[in-house]
C-alpha cells in the first residue's frame, strides 16, 4: 500500500499529535490529524475541497465558495490552486500542506483505493442495522449533511455496478442507489458545511476495512431492497396525503 506504521504505537502517536503553530485553531487541528491518519494509517490520498459558504452552507441547491453560479458540485470539489495530498504523507508534511488551506474540506478521490455505494440516509441506515444483524463485512461508513450515505466498498465497483444490479434482478426498480465513478471525491470527517451541518463516520475505518473493503456484491442486495421498501412507503404516503 506504498505505507507503514508501527504497530499501536503508530496509531497513538498520530492520533496524539497536535500541530505546535498556535495560529491553527481547533477545527483546523483536527482536521490536520484527520487528514495525517488517513493519508499515514488508512493509505487514502487527501485532496483540499472548496468546503463551505458562510450564508448556509455548500450542498444541493446550494453556494460553492469557487464562485461559479452553476456549480456541479457545490463545496465537494478539489480546490484549483491545493496540491493532492498523497497517502503516505506523515503528519508533518499533511500540517504543511494544510496551513496553505486552513478550513478546506476534506475530500477522498474515489476509484482508487475504494469505490462507495451512494444512498438515501434513511435507507442506509437501514441497511447497515440489517447488514451488521446479518454479519455482512462492512468496510467504512459515511453520514453526509445531504441525506447520504455512503458505503466504502473495493475498487470496481462504479464499472461493475448495472451488471450486478441485472443478476440481482435489481436493473428494472428505480433506486436510488448510485455509484461516483473515478475522477469524483466524496467529502470526509471533519468536513462541516456551514449551513447543513457536518459529515459524519456511521463505521469508521479501521485497518482491516480501510485496507480492503468489501466486494460490493456483498453489500448490494440488501442496499436494493433497502432503497426499494423506502420508494414503496414514500409512495404510499403521497398516496395517503
Amino acid at each position: 500500500m506504498g505505507f507503514t506504521i508501527g504497530g499501536s504505537r503508530g496509531i497513538r502517536d498520530i492520533r496524539s499529535a497536535r500541530p505546535g503553530s498556535r495560529r491553527r485553531g481547533r477545527a483546523a487541528e483536527r482536521a490536520v490529524t484527520a487528514v495525517a491518519e488517513y493519508t499515514g494509517l488508512w493509505g487514502w490520498a487527501v485532496v483540499p475541497g472548496a468546503g463551505a459558504v458562510a450564508d448556509g452552507g455548500a450542498g444541493p441547491g446550494g453556494g460553492c465558495p469557487c464562485g461559479a453560479a452553476e456549480c456541479r458540485s457545490p463545496g465537494v470539489h478539489p480546490l484549483p490552486f491545493a496540491a493532492e495530498i498523497p497517502a503516505g504523507a506523515t503528519l508533518d508534511e499533511v500540517g504543511e500542506a494544510w496551513a496553505a488551506v486552513a478550513g478546506a474540506a476534506v475530500l477522498l478521490p474515489v476509484g482508487r483505493s475504494f469505490d462507495v455505494l451512494d444512498v438515501a440516509a434513511d435507507a442506509g441506515r437501514r441497511a447497515l442495522v440489517r447488514m451488521e444483524r446479518m454479519g455482512l463485512p462492512l468496510g467504512p461508513v459515511t453520514a453526509g449533511p445531504d441525506g447520504r450515505c455512503r458505503f466504502f466498498v473495493a475498487p470496481g465497483a462504479a464499472a461493475a455496478l448495472p451488471e450486478l444490479l441485472y443478476r440481482m434482478g435489481w436493473d428494472d426498480a428505480d433506486l436510488d442507489l448510485h455509484c461516483p465513478g473515478p475522477d469524483e471525491y466524496i467529502a470526509a470527517p471533519p468536513s462541516e458545511f456551514a449551513g447543513p451541518g457536518p459529515v459524519d463516520w456511521l463505521r469508521p475505518p479501521s485497518l482491516d476495512t480501510a485496507a480492503a473493503p468489501p466486494e460490493a456484491r456483498l453489500l448490494l442486495g440488501t442496499l436494493a431492497y433497502s432503497c426499494h421498501r423506502s420508494a414503496v412507503q414514500g409512495c404510499a404516503g403521497d398516496r395517503t396525503s
